[in-house]
């Protein structure tokens, strides 16, 4: 699974928009809430959406009702901040999931992050927090031994001299080799796909909207990727969509393929995306590089990197 990756998307200007503004003049003794209005020009700035900035926003009113109305910057320190979270999961009085929990620490990393880049706060007293996620039983992936027996598989179906079936291994290989999503994956056009060097092909991940084009990305395939091409295209023959059915199909096809090779855990489109981001971070690939390789944004990006590289530490 280890390819040659070409440039995922052209930064230039874009890089240069989101370059935040200069901070207003602010120190460790400022209250919490005199920060508000800088950062939520920081968060404007590396466009966030609007909802996501209301709830950070909303997350630490939350911090400045624990600490008090008056509380300093200097007074969030480490300590201060795990019994902030402690009291989000019991003290409350308000159910806190996890999915809300991994969000509310993602807002105090984002948002003490910043004032220490800035030097408004000597050191990042959220650093130490954990996500919940990380905590939380890991997902499943496929161990080296797995992947080369389902490859096995779908390569032998590739290669039947009678009714020859490119599909599972044209799917598996897509998304171990660039961990895209599902919706990603079901929403690839052909005219996405770059098959100019059929030695090095690649897939255009591509967005609509502008504040999801950090998600926009192309990526390198292995040069084996064009026969199975080929050969898919001539059984499937699709008009415009590359996969032209529905993601329950490939989700069967997935069960299947996966009772064939002898691979008794689930067999997913998240399991195929975890399996690659933690191969390829335990294969020495730079985090930064494999966040823009997943399409993931920083702020996402806080809570599953511990995630991989937990995976990528286990036995593979």
């Amino acid at each position: 699974m280890r390819v040659q990756q070409p440039e995922l998307f052209p930064l230039g200007g874009v890089q240069q928009a989101l370059n935040p503004p200069p901070v207003p003049t602010l120190t460790s003794c400022d209250p919490l809430r005199a920060t508000w209005g800088p950062f939520r020009t920081y968060m404007q700035r590396r466009e966030f959406s609007e909802h996501t900035i209301a709830a950070f926003l909303n997350d630490l009113d939350l911090l400045v009702g624990f600490l008090g109305e008056e509380a300093a910057l200097a007074q969030c320190t480490a300590p201060k901040l795990e019994e902030f979270v402690g009291y989000l999961q019991h003290g409350r009085g308000v159910p806190c999931s996890g999915k809300s929990l991994d969000r509310r620490i993602t807002t105090l990393k984002v948002f003490f992050g910043w004032l220490a880049q800035n030097s408004i706060l000597p050191s990042d007293p959220a650093a130490p927090l954990l996500h919940y996620g990380a905590r939380s039983p890991l997902p499943q992936i496929l161990s080296d031994g797995e992947v080369e027996r389902l490859l096995s598989t779908t390569r032998s179906m590739r290669d039947a001299e009678k009714a020859p079936d490119a599909r599972p291994h044209l799917l598996v290989t897509l998304i171990l080799t660039t961990a895209i999503k599902k919706g990603e994956c079901m929403n690839l056009s052909l005219e996405h796909l770059d098959m100019g060097d059929p030695s090095q092909p690649s897939v255009y991940v591509h967005y609509d909207k502008p504040r999801q084009r950090f998600k926009v990305r192309r990526l390198g395939l292995e040069a084996e990727w064009t026969r199975t091409l080929e050969v898919y295209l001539r059984r499937y023959q699709p008009r415009q969509r590359l996969f032209e059915c529905t993601p329950r199909n490939l989700e069967y096809m997935l069960h299947t393929v996966s009772m064939v090779a002898g691979i008794t855990r689930p067999l997913t489109f998240e399991t195929l995306r975890w399996t690659s981001a933690a191969h390829n971070l335990r294969e020495g690939m730079d985090p930064e590089r494999l966040r823009k390789r997943m399409g993931l944004s920083r702020v996402s990006w806080e809570g599953t990197l511990p995630i991989i590289q937990k995976l990528a530490e286990g036995p593979l």
